[in-house]
């Protein structure tokens, strides 16, 4: 393959062939440093932001129906890393067929790595937080190391005059090896400037306040009783009240938004008497309040982790609609989150304003500030009903509307419109395999918020026993439970099942997350040796 000095890179004789592989190499070495400087750039320049999540954020945006279901059952919370991940894998093949494309005519191939950064910068303006200019900026800026970096490769590529039928050739051991120790060490570089840009840019994503910064909830909770909690004593056996760091994560942002308090607004309009915007001061100058809630994501499948309970501390829902004032014609309540109108959660208001729950817009969970990761400034935390109608993280705006008027953003891929809690129970030790003969604990949660659990039997055989239950906060969290159980060699079958504060007992038969969550009795099996 050869070609003449016109269309080559600076760099490169005329009259030159180079190994398909090596090409693709410094194509691929070439993407990374692109990729790479445009994370350390998200990290130091304001208004700036990861291209690689943007472009992920646009593939959320556009998923088909069944998708979130299915990227949520193969990767759990990891959904977002495993999407960026392909999302870099793609581009790191979009550059090694662009290498190849720069031995023979580089305009071409630099032309793609300009539509590469013209996607990145298209992608990154659907982000309210990303400021034009310093999106253009940072994408100018790797482009053009992108495109130096590969014509300074290829300008050091092993060359022959001649090639294989299959695309192959021979160069010299030494030279070969000095080029592709160069193309490494130049991918790993831009590796490692590329985690420490999106390390820096995660660290940027901490709240700027502490507990000691908010004020005092005037209606508090008591403090958990001593052995109300039965982890302590029970290995395995998930916390009463789950740690921050440990409560589960799902939602539609590869990129924590990152929110300043001075300039977070949270605008109350659509069917109410007065449009009404509140500063962040004069939302924690209404009364405080202190609740436990359990919340859980629809896409939790039976026995998994998607759920979690916590102590959030924040202000009545109905306290901020009262000040607008909620005309009678208004069916359902819309949340938005800051970054703009691409994800939508709506829920019954009749939901909202019944009397036996307390709806809140929470600034704390468990006696710290929002986490970013879980929502700072402000969420909503709706007792009894899942995430994705009801859940709304880095909450900025509230709309009044009708049931028939709006779709949240989940409905039109195909999940239900109203989604409570369905009354589950999960066995978390053992979770399977094998064990000792001996008395063995049986111990796990149950959840059915706001109705509450009364009762956990577990089979062991079929034969159903009734557990002993935690203490319950209140109807609107979790129970642990826990039976002991005199284990014999063998091997046998142990399922759970549980009753809420109604009288209904938790369905048997068998359904995946969508549209409404997962149904069944959670079920393992055990080989006592």
């Amino acid at each position: 393959m050869s070609t003449s000095a016109s269309t080559l890179s600076p760099g490169v004789s005329a009259h030159s062939s180079t190994s398909r592989v090596d090409a693709a190499a410094a194509g691929v070495a070439a993407t990374a440093v692109a990729l790479g400087a445009s994370e350390l750039i998200a990290a130091v320049l304001p208004g700036a932001t990861s291209l690689v999540a943007a472009v992920g954020q646009v593939v959320i945006d556009l998923q088909p129906s069944g998708a979130k279901d299915l990227v949520v059952a193969l990767f759990g919370t990891n959904d977002k890393v495993a999407l960026e991940v392909v999302v870099v894998l793609v581009s790191l093949a979009f550059g090694a067929v662009l290498g190849i494309l720069a031995v023979r005519r580089f305009a071409l191939a630099a032309a793609g790595f300009v539509a590469f950064g013209v996607l990145g910068f298209a992608a990154a303006l659907g982000d309210p937080q990303a400021n034009a200019a310093s999106v253009a900026a940072q994408a100018t800026v790797a482009v053009g190391l992108g495109l130096q970096t590969l014509s300074w490769l290829l300008a050091r590529a092993p060359v022959v005059g001649a090639m294989d039928a299959d695309g192959t050739v021979a160069s010299s051991d030494p030279a070969r090896r000095s080029f592709l120790l160069r193309t490494g060490a130049v991918g790993l570089s831009a590796l490692v400037v590329g985690l420490g840009g999106r390390s820096l840019l995660a660290g940027s994503r901490t709240a700027p306040i502490t507990a000691g910064e908010l004020p005092v909830a005037s209606e508090t909770v008591p403090p958990i009783a001593a052995g109300a909690d039965l982890a302590p004593t029970t290995p395995g056996l998930t916390p009463l009240v789950v740690p921050n760091q440990d409560f589960y994560r799902i939602d539609t942002a590869l990129l924590v938004p990152s929110v300043d308090i001075t300039t977070w607004t949270l605008r109350i309009h659509g069917l109410v008497e007065r449009e009404t915007t509140l500063t962040w001061n004069e939302l924690l100058a209404l009364p405080m309040f202190e609740q436990y809630v359990t919340i859980a994501c629809v896409s939790n499948e039976v026995g998994g982790g998607l759920v979690g309970n916590a102590k959030w501390t924040g202000v009545r829902l109905r306290n901020v609609l009262e000040i607008a004032g909620v005309m009678s014609a208004a069916t359902q309540l819309v949340g938005r989150p800051v970054s703009g109108d691409v994800f939508s959660a709506g829920m019954p208001m009749a939901w909202v304003m019944d009397p036996s729950r307390e709806p809140m817009i929470a600034v704390q969970m468990n006696d710290e500030p929002l986490p970013p990761a879980h929502g700072f400034p402000a969420r909503l935390i709706i007792p009894g009903l899942y995430g994705y109608v009801s859940a709304t993280k880095w909450l900025a705006e509230l709309e009044l509307t009708t049931l028939e008027g709006f779709d949240g953003y989940w409905v039109p891929l195909g999940w239900a419109k109203e989604a409570p809690i369905l009354t589950q129970s999960r066995i978390d030790t053992p979770r399977g395999g094998s064990v000792g003969a001996g008395r063995v604990p049986i111990a796990g949660i149950a959840w059915a918020p706001d109705r509450g659990v009364t009762r956990v039997e577990v089979a062991i055989d079929g034969e159903w026993r009734d557990a002993e239950l935690s203490a319950p906060i209140s109807d609107a969290t979790w129970v642990q439970w826990v039976v002991a159980w005199d284990a014999t060699p063998g091997q046998h079958t142990v399922s759970v099942r549980a009753t809420d504060g109604t009288g209904a007992v938790q369905e048997e038969r068998s359904s995946r997350p969508a549209p409404d969550g997962a149904r069944g009795w959670h079920t393992v099996s055990i080989t006592v040796s």
